[in-house]
């Protein structure tokens, strides 16, 4: 090793510049990865917060979350008739209010499902307690409490040097197994262990950010923004299979990995271009240079990261401006597409006809009750909860335990992960979402299935 490597190595090294890599990371590691005990559940520290937030609040939440759909829309209508200057010259007001057509109806049709359900106007249907008000009772408080803490804390996990750490040290395992880079393996435990919502935004940002290619960013948005621990618990309570919450969840553990190393190979995922968000990004280097361990050279990336990023005013102003952009750019989308799923669901026979040729591949996978649960394979793409709402007077064990594990990884359901994914910059389509949610159903359906006849 020649001198000036040497001196690379002493200069990343120096502990005051360890430590402002060090601490941030590990304050956020603890609070998106780190389950805790928390009133008798297991559940990470920024869900804590959350929970705190949407519990003291909830009944206010709903109001504002209404209010903040009206000023996305009414901002969005002024943008796109008036084009202010005080909008089309600001790079984050221009980002919040002037986006494509498709967002601009998404906007309107989720502020008006807002108001009709917050005012109980109109047929009952549109704000019933499984449409209109599931969402804007039900989820958009959870989403709102968590995109207040995710805006404000994932600089912990993205601006202080860990991603870079770790894609020095996973680079290997992480290319090879899912077709992704090293930094990457961040992203996919903090959605699998964390929340999905959190995983979506995390990925966004580094989308974005232009570390991520629109493959990548695809896969992952896709692939690992499993629902959390806490909801799959609440599943299994729901189906009165609680005291299997070991071999449900080692079993949805099991299935999603198969499913993570499948798809990223296969359409449309492996078809999606390795080019980034914006032009001008280049391709994120991986090679550990020569002279250096990975372990070292992460290190010495991850401390010169953390300098330049050490002024606390610009990551607040950056974090308030992210909480901002995803109350006004997501809950409205969120409101819009999870209430017509839910409607679709709820007043119309089209997921059960969906779901008629599901019986056939039950009844030969030898589930019982096949036509009672065929409706529930197809179901969850509206909502997750969904198939255990339904399944869950299936008098069969076995058939209720299949229920429970396929609608947790088929990760895709347009209540909350769907519609997170659409209305963010990720490059996915709706079509995307229809094809990747039938196609994790058909791998992960044979493998619960076989793992089942093992447990009963």
């Amino acid at each position: 090793m020649n001198v000036v490597q040497k001196e690379k190595h002493t200069q990343s090294h120096h502990l005051s510049d360890i430590l402002k890599f060090l601490i941030p990371s590990l304050v956020g590691v603890f609070l998106f990865m780190i389950p805790v005990p928390y009133k008798g559940e297991m559940t990470i520290p920024v869900a804590i917060l959350a929970k705190w937030v949407e519990g003291n609040f909830s009944s206010v939440i709903p109001t504002i979350s209404v209010l903040f759909m009206f000023i996305a829309t009414v901002g969005t209508i002024v943008a796109k008739i008036a084009y202010p200057s005080f909008i089309m010259n600001s790079s984050f007001l221009r980002r919040l209010f002037d986006v494509n057509g498709l967002f601009v109806v998404a906007r309107i049709v989720g502020t008006i499902l807002g108001a009709m359900t917050l005012w109980k106007i109109g047929p009952e249907w549109v704000w019933s307690e499984n449409t209109g008000a599931l969402l804007l009772y039900s989820l958009i408080p959870i989403l709102f409490s968590v995109f207040l803490f995710a805006g404000l804390f994932l600089p912990l996990l993205l601006d202080f040097g860990l991603l870079e750490l770790c894609g020095a040290l996973l680079t290997k395992i992480m290319r090879p197994v899912f077709k992704l880079p090293g930094r990457s393996s961040i992203d996919c435990i903090a959605s699998w262990l964390g929340d999905g919502t959190i995983g979506v935004l995390l990925t966004n940002k580094q989308y974005e950010d232009g570390f991520y290619t629109k493959r990548e960013a695809a896969v992952i948005g896709t692939t690992f923004s499993v629902v959390s621990i806490t909801f799959s618990i609440v599943v299994i309570t729901y189906m009165k299979l609680e005291h299997m919450f070991g071999a449900y969840y080692l079993t949805i553990v099991v299935a999603g990995l198969v499913a993570a190393i499948i798809m990223p190979r296969i359409p449309p995922l492996s078809k999606k271009p390795d080019t980034y968000y914006h032009e001008h990004h280049a391709p994120v280097d991986e090679t550990v240079p020569a002279g250096y361990t990975p372990f070292q050279w992460g290190l010495k990336q991850a401390t010169e990261v953390a300098q330049r990023n050490s002024d606390m005013g610009k990551l607040l102003k950056n974090g308030v401006q992210t909480v901002i952009d995803m109350w006004l750019g997501v809950l409205p989308v969120v409101m819009a597409i999870g209430t017509v799923a839910l409607i679709i669901a709820e007043t119309t026979p089209v997921f059960e006809w969906l779901g008629k040729p599901f019986v056939p591949i039950l009844t030969l996978l030898q589930v019982p009750e096949a036509s009672a649960a065929a409706q529930t394979m197809v179901v969850g793409f509206a909502d997750m909860f969904l198939p255990a709402i339904i399944g869950s007077g299936i008098e069969s064990e076995f058939t209720r335990f299949v229920i429970a594990c396929v609608s947790v990884t088929q990760l895709i359901y347009m209540s909350e992960v769907g519609g997170l994914l659409l209305a963010s910059k990720l490059p996915i389509t709706f079509k995307d979402l229809v094809v990747i949610f039938l196609l994790r159903t058909f791998i992960t359906l044979p493998i619960i299935v076989f793992i089942a006849h093992f447990i009963f």
